[in-house]
């Protein structure tokens, strides 16, 4: 092979090893020069995916498979995404833990933490991305346990290893039955002898099932999510490292194998049931929360289980769109998260109107209309991308309760503007969409009506729940039910109890003054 063949490896490979090199140097110098050689690696390992993004585009190239790095149209927007999440948490984290001791490991634990979840997306190889997989969970535990005296962080920590663990084992199991079956390692090689028309066996499906479980374990889905409620006991920049990064890695793992999953109607359905439910339970608990930060983690386990719905219904380029945006969304959110206390507050104090039957009435008409166009001047367009009835009710109902919201507020906006908004929405969605749909390469997925109605019925539940929790408060009923919601249904007091039971963890007894202020100030974010 030539050297420019070479060029999308060394440009990939540039940035896992970029933060590690900031992992080995930060065991080695002071924290002031330990952080200022962290904010040069993670601009060097930004520089260097953007690199890799511009060189395949110059040259066209879809896909370029190498013994053990794989580069796809997909690898340049992850690296792009993950090197930004890190350099901003990185330059946050120097004025964050300035005075805290250890500052050294906990700068080397995030940079490994993104080494690592920088090789999972390149890896061509089954084991080494099981291996940088590891590595990811067992950083992550180190950085959730860094202030160990905190009984809800070990608590946290010592789920989120037992959960991690199994899916690792889910992984490994399914890795093993891939290789017996093809007889390689080699990731490329094995997802490309799946075609469209292909029939698994009972081994291929297994693998397919098991790889479903350890993205759901991995994505903070009910009933293993509550170890990601109870990590806000972590710095900051590791809540926004975790949330706007690590727990992605699984919606990249399905994505990635999106070839042997949409093969698979049993691994479709696990997703479908769990995540469906989750997205429902999760998205309800997160509006009775008063702490910011709980209030983000529940919203987390509801936007990583809507985003693995999205695969699941072979909507990819979707997911990998909400993935992005998620990452970043997420990460500024938990950052800001001070600044969103005095916000909260502010909004809370503002008397809300009530927007009318005829405001929901006219909006709905209009949005729909909108909707029809577009998809009339998509089909018109020969635009190829799958149009599911789910992806359209979730569209609707959230414009539609957005835009009513604003225009039930102080912000009233006249039909134009009202117009203007609506088809700023779909119009943006539309664009986003396709845009997200040409980086991907095309992966055949049967079309379920089930699969469509489920989701849809679950998105209009949804929206009937949401809207009586917020617009019905003054009945008995309701308020019950918020009551049993802000318990998020006990489902992670049993999972606690059944994790002890199994593997019991002492939890440190004596605390000190400061430790006990900082966790009750984080409490009220």
């Amino acid at each position: 092979m030539s050297f420019i063949e070479y060029l999308p490896v060394i440009f990939g490979l540039f940035v896992p090893v970029m933060f590690f090199l900031g992992y080995i140097q930060s065991s080695l110098m002071k924290p002031k020069y330990t952080w200022r050689f962290a904010h040069i690696n993670g601009l060097i390992a930004l520089c260097s995916s953007v690199a890799l993004a511009i060189f395949m585009a110059l040259q066209g190239r879809s896909e370029l498979a190498h013994p053990w790095v794989n580069v796809t149209q997909l690898t340049p927007v992850i690296l792009i995404t993950i090197s930004v999440v890190a350099f901003v948490v990185l330059r946050f984290s120097q004025n964050y833990m300035q005075g805290e001791p250890r500052q050294e490991r906990f700068s080397g634990m995030l940079q490994l933490t993104f080494a690592a979840a920088s090789m999972v997306v390149l890896s061509n190889h089954l084991l080494v991305l099981l291996l940088a997989w590891f590595i990811v969970s067992l950083s992550m535990h180190q950085l959730l346990l860094f202030y160990p005296d905190r009984p809800r962080a070990v608590l946290a920590a010592h789920k989120k290893f037992i959960f991690a663990r199994l899916a690792e084992i889910s992984l490994l199991t399914a890795f093993i039955l891939l290789y017996l079956e093809h007889g390689t390692w080699l990731i490329s090689d094995i997802l490309n002898a799946y075609t469209a028309g292909t029939i698994l066996n009972l081994q291929e499906n297994i693998s397919a099932c098991l790889i479903a479980l350890a993205v759901l374990i991995k994505c903070a889905q009910l009933p293993v999510h509550g170890w990601l409620i109870q990590v806000v006991e972590a710095p900051t920049p590791v809540s926004a490292a975790l949330h706007g990064g690590v727990i992605n890695m699984g919606g990249i793992l399905l994505i990635s194998f999106a070839p042997l999953f949409a093969l698979s109607s049993a691994a479709q359905w696990l997703v479908l049931v769990v995540a469906g439910v989750s997205v429902f339970i999760a998205a309800l608990v997160m509006t009775t929360r008063v702490s910011i930060k709980v209030r983000l983690a529940w919203s987390t386990s509801a936007q990583m289980g809507l985003m693995l719905i999205e695969c699941a219904l072979g909507l990819y380029e979707l997911a990998l769109l909400h993935l992005v945006a998620h990452s970043f969304y997420k990460a500024y959110s938990f950052l800001n998260s001070g600044n969103a206390v005095k916000q909260t507050i502010i909004a809370r104090s503002a008397v809300e109107r009530p927007p009318s039957l005829f405001q929901w009435g006219i909006m709905g008409v209009l949005l729909a209309t909108i909707a029809i166009i577009t998809v009339m001047f998509v089909n018109q367009n020969a635009i190829q991308l799958q149009w599911f009835i789910s992806s359209w009710v979730l569209l609707f109902l959230s414009a539609l309760m957005f835009v009513v919201q604003r225009n039930s507020g102080h912000n009233q906006l006249n039909i134009i503007s009202q117009l203007m908004f609506a088809s700023g929405i779909v119009a943006a969605y539309a664009t986003l969409k396709y845009t997200s749909f040409s980086l991907l390469n095309p992966v055949e997925h049967t079309y379920s009506i089930w699969a469509d109605l489920w989701v849809s019925l679950m998105f209009v539940g949804l929206f009937l729940a949401g809207y009586i929790q917020r617009y019905q408060l003054h009945q008995k009923w309701v308020s019950a039910c918020n009551l049993v919601l802000y318990s998020g249904l006990y489902i992670d007091e049993w999972s606690s109890r059944i994790t002890l039971a199994i593997w019991p963890k002492a939890m440190p007894q004596r605390v000190n003054a400061k430790r006990i202020t900082e966790s009750h100030e984080e409490s009220l974010l």
